[in-house]
């Protein structure tokens, strides 16, 4: 993800929660203090010990309850989401889905992912590895998907043992009481969920506490590297989910009546703020132009508007200066010589909201900040290629290695290229990533793993022990 810039304005000791679409203030959440930052970490350490002690099964069994309140209120959760950061209604709701689904998938998973494993034995001993919680976790959550993004951060570590302190983005502070109410209604034990309100400097100070036993970051690179680097002080365990430019390599034998639909929603999802989205589109260059129209004709297709209207496909951004900051990398281009192509049309009723028309920009350069740096927002960069080499160097040229995506008929060749990609995960022909994938990045994009066996294993320590018979 992109440095996070914020809309939400600080007043005081309070963070004013406003509407992207329009502007209007939606409320007002206090600010956590110091000492409401160091209350909630005690809260969370006086709760893991009889936390951890249940069974894996009575941890499930609170979670499932979870789920079940966040799928009573799914419509409420969708519409706060819709109305603190911009997402349109009907994407909303399927992110509401998806986050049940990693409920049922995490849970289904927990026996499997934490059981005890034997890895030696002979005539006289048997060695067996245990999984067992860190303790009490941080977790800084971002502002793009918030149910998503706790289902996605938080249900591992709980299900393994781990209690967590947890701060959203300040753009979604009203959210926040929402997932506070639903935990209330879940009846999840005192003390093992607690929140922390703020900006970068609640975060900050949450995750320099030296009562942390394991951080979760989703957010900049930059931040990350920050983090990383004060973890490594008291050597906390970490996992980073951090910025991403993945690119998407359209192949001459792509049917691309089928997958300019895939290659839409990698993109522009979200109104394009997601990290593990297309950033980078790279076409064989014999069918680059065909491409480029097939774009440009079904973006034109999908409507800019209000996020709670059902019909609404693209909805603000997140905040003001995320356009601003978007506008800034789209200046850098043009002056260098890109070119922008707008696909699409803001309506006169969403001028006071932060909007930013869908567009393409191509003949993008090194030099630019386009090429290097991670666009969150609508603008989807396109550039021709003419060998599979060149294709994998343009893919490859980046600090992140989050995503890819492949459209091509032939899997020999899909397999081939996703070898050699340097990439966290890589999709084909739009295959989607599930609760069982491994989530996460190389390079600048990330250290760990969440979701997968893997998110239980980088969120439980290991212990041995190895007994006589």
């Amino acid at each position: 993800m992109t440095t996070q810039l914020v809309s939400a304005e600080r007043s005081n000791n309070e963070i004013i929660s406003t509407n992207p679409a329009n502007g209007d203030v939606l409320g007002a959440v206090a600010i956590s203090t110091d000492k409401d930052i160091r209350d909630a970490i005690a809260r969370a350490r006086k709760a893991q010990p009889s936390w951890a002690a249940l069974s894996v099964q009575e941890r499930c069994d609170y979670l499932l309850r979870l789920r079940d309140v966040v799928r009573k209120n799914g419509e409420e959760v969708a519409r706060a989401m819709t109305l603190e950061m911009g997402m349109p209604i009907t994407a909303a709701r399927k992110t509401v889905e998806k986050a049940l689904g990693r409920f049922d998938g995490f849970t289904s998973m927990a026996q499997q992912a934490l059981k005890p494993k034997i890895v030696q034995e002979d005539d006289s001993q048997i060695s067996t590895v245990y999984r067992e919680p860190y303790g009490v976790a941080g977790i800084i959550a971002p502002w793009n998907f918030p149910i998503g993004n706790f289902a996605l951060t938080s249900i591992q570590p709980l299900l393994g043992g781990n209690t967590i302190v947890y701060k959203l983005s300040e753009e979604v502070v009203r959210f926040g009481e929402l997932l506070d109410r639903l935990m209330e209604e879940a009846s999840l034990p005192e003390g093992v969920f607690n929140q922390v309100y703020g900006d970068g400097e609640v975060g900050k100070k949450l995750v320099s506490s030296p009562d942390l036993d394991f951080i979760h970051f989703t957010g900049s690179s930059a931040t990350g590297k920050k983090i990383y680097s004060a973890a490594g002080e008291a050597l906390t365990p970490v996992t980073l989910e951090l910025g991403g430019s993945d690119a998407g390599i359209v192949f001459a034998d792509a049917d691309l009546d089928a997958q300019i639909e895939n290659i839409f929603w990698a993109k522009f999802i979200n109104a394009g703020q997601i990290c593990c989205g297309l950033k980078r589109l790279l076409v064989e260059r014999s069918v680059y132009e065909k491409t480029i129209e097939k774009l440009k004709d079904y973006i034109a297709t999908m409507p800019v508007g209000d996020p709670m209207q059902e019909q609404t496909r693209f909805g603000p951004l997140a905040a003001p200066r995320q356009v601003d900051l978007l506008k800034e990398q789209i200046k850098d281009a043009t002056d260098k010589g890109a070119k922008e192509v707008v696909c699409g049309t803001i309506p006169e009723t969403c001028k006071n909201g932060a909007y930013y028309a869908p567009s393409l920009l191509l003949d993008i350069t090194p030099e630019m900040r386009a090429w290097r740096e991670e666009l969150f927002g609508p603008v989807l960069t396109v550039l021709p290629f003419d060998t599979e080499d060149e294709a994998i160097e343009i893919a490859n040229d980046t600090p992140y290695g989050l995503s890819g995506f492949v459209y091509t008929e032939d899997r020999e060749k899909f397999e081939r290229i996703a070898a050699r990609m340097n990439t966290g995960q890589i999709s084909h022909n739009g295959a989607n990533q599930g609760p069982t994938n491994p989530f996460g990045g190389w390079k600048e994009s990330g250290i760990g793993r969440s979701a997968g066996i893997e998110g239980f294993h980088h969120s439980t320590q290991v212990k041995v022990l190895a007994k006589k018979k």
